[in-house]
């Protein structure tokens, strides 16, 4: 549960201070052209795709929340609560914005403001996303179950802070 939460108070905290300290259209060199501050409100999701069906996505991130929940309840695994977490927060991050922020309610523009590159600027939401999926990725490649179950043993994996959390 803490990771969660935490996720989603940096996620808010950060947007709050883009909207007060950036503008839109004026990007803030922090690394060159490499990493920017640059406010944007995205309609759609990663790379601004499916902004036609913002009202879609809300409804994606509320069967994200609903399957986090009922996934937390098996977690054997500190990384897989760490995983759940982070997703968690991320979804429930850009939940918050689809459904508190204009143009209204379930199809309000996400807001974003880490440009990569210039190819794509997320948030810390989109960060905690992805870092679930990468965090994910290597505890499947790993063997390691959402039960913290392995390789057909009924004894918990152990080795990696694995027993249960409330890390969700």
């Amino acid at each position: 549960m803490g990771v969660g939460v935490l996720t989603l108070v940096l996620d808010q905290a950060s947007k709050v201070w883009a909207l007060s300290a950036l503008t839109p259209g004026q990007p803030r060199e922090l690394v060159g052209s490499l990493l920017r501050l640059n406010l944007i409100r995205n309609p759609g999701a990663a790379f601004s795709l499916g902004d036609g069906v913002t009202w879609l996505l809300t409804l994606v991130a509320l069967g994200i929340v609903v399957w986090v929940g009922r996934a937390a309840i098996r977690v054997g695994h500190r990384g897989w609560a760490i995983t759940l977490g982070l997703l968690l927060g991320g979804a429930v991050g850009n939940l918050v914005d689809r459904v508190l922020r204009s143009p209204g309610l379930g199809r309000g523009h996400v807001v974003d403001f880490i440009d990569y590159f210039g190819l794509f600027i997320g948030n810390i939401a989109d960060i905690a996303i992805v870092g679930a999926a990468g965090y994910g990725a290597v505890l499947a490649v790993r063997g390691i179950p959402l039960e913290g179950v392995t390789h057909g043993r009924h004894e918990a994996h152990h080795g990696d802070g694995d027993e249960g959390s409330d890390d969700v």
